[in-house]
């Protein structure tokens, strides 16, 4: 998970500074083009190219590629147009709409002091957004709307049997995202495409290939309660990038409202790992008896 979320922080810094000469469906097709590239000879070395998809699977990997591609179109619209650390302050908040999604869609039991540390969470990312505020940004709304289209791809993601490899889930991601950017590439003006550019897209299309694979591999084999508070060191590194490439300096709020989700944060994986515990104790007990 934290290889994960240092390859995704290096692609989103990298494909900001593409965004000064390219519009945003440009990047996402010329992006999709390299790393469908790069997936797709890795799938084929490992054999992983073409495989049988069970029909109990193929509309959850559909609906897999709509979080997907909903995700990306909404947070690439966020980051080109606020700071690195302020977008990715705001996608904290997604361990925490985890819990709650999947308590609502999973029927997963969520006690009140998980719920109620979701609300201040929440709450925490309403003074990262800071509505209404002087320094507000609309576009960081487009980062929220990221953070629920990336909920439902994960909880969808957690429902795939395994019998579909995670490199032909990543594969099947770039293709759609390339798609989607060709397809609405026409809505804009095309800008002149330079060298420098493409050797941008070509560093993110990398590390964001070893994001895609970390994820989903984390997010399938690894037990999710242990795994997603290390999301956050996503922040760490988003700051870091921030300021060498860009200069950026998260001010107090951002940081203040940043401080609260991660806390509330691991404090819900904290509960959920007592409860996870506490259930096993009860089952292991059951059966002895």
């Amino acid at each position: 998970m934290m290889v994960s979320m240092a390859a995704f922080v290096v692609n989103d810094a990298v494909v900001k500074l593409a965004s000064e000469n390219l519009s945003l469906f440009q990047v996402m097709f010329l992006r999709g083009i390299f790393s469908t590239i790069l997936i797709g000879s890795f799938a084929w070395y490992k054999k992983q190219l073409f495989c049988h998809i069970p029909k109990v699977d193929l509309g959850k990997l559909g609906w897999r590629v709509v979080g997907e591609v909903g995700g990306t179109l909404c947070f690439l619209n966020a980051l080109f147009n606020i700071p690195l650390a302020n977008a990715t302050a705001i996608l904290q908040s997604l361990p925490l709409a985890m819990t709650f999604g999947a308590a609502l869609f999973l029927g997963e039991t969520v006690g009140w002091r998980r719920y109620l540390a979701i609300a201040i969470g929440f709450c925490g990312m309403l003074i990262i957004v800071r509505p209404g505020s002087e320094g507000f940004n609309h576009y960081s709304y487009w980062a929220v709307a990221a953070v629920g289209f990336v909920v439902f791809r994960d909880l969808t993601t957690r429902r795939l049997t395994a019998n579909v490899p995670s490199l032909f889930i990543a594969l099947l991601t770039s293709v759609a995202i390339m798609t989607t950017g060709a397809v609405l590439s026409p809505l804009t003006t095309w800008q002149p495409v330079t060298i420098q550019s493409l050797i941008y897209l070509m560093i993110a299309s990398v590390f964001l290939m070893f994001g895609y694979l970390f994820s989903i591999m984390t997010i399938r084999i690894g037990e999710i309660g242990f795994a997603a508070p290390f999301r956050y060191t996503s922040l760490v590194w988003a700051i870091i990038m921030g300021y060498l490439m860009f200069s950026d300096i998260p001010d107090r709020w951002t940081l203040l409202g940043s401080a609260i989700v991660i806390v509330m944060g691991i404090y819900t994986f904290h509960r959920e790992r007592k409860q996870r515990i506490k259930a096993l104790d009860i089952r292991n007990d059951n059966q002895n008896a």
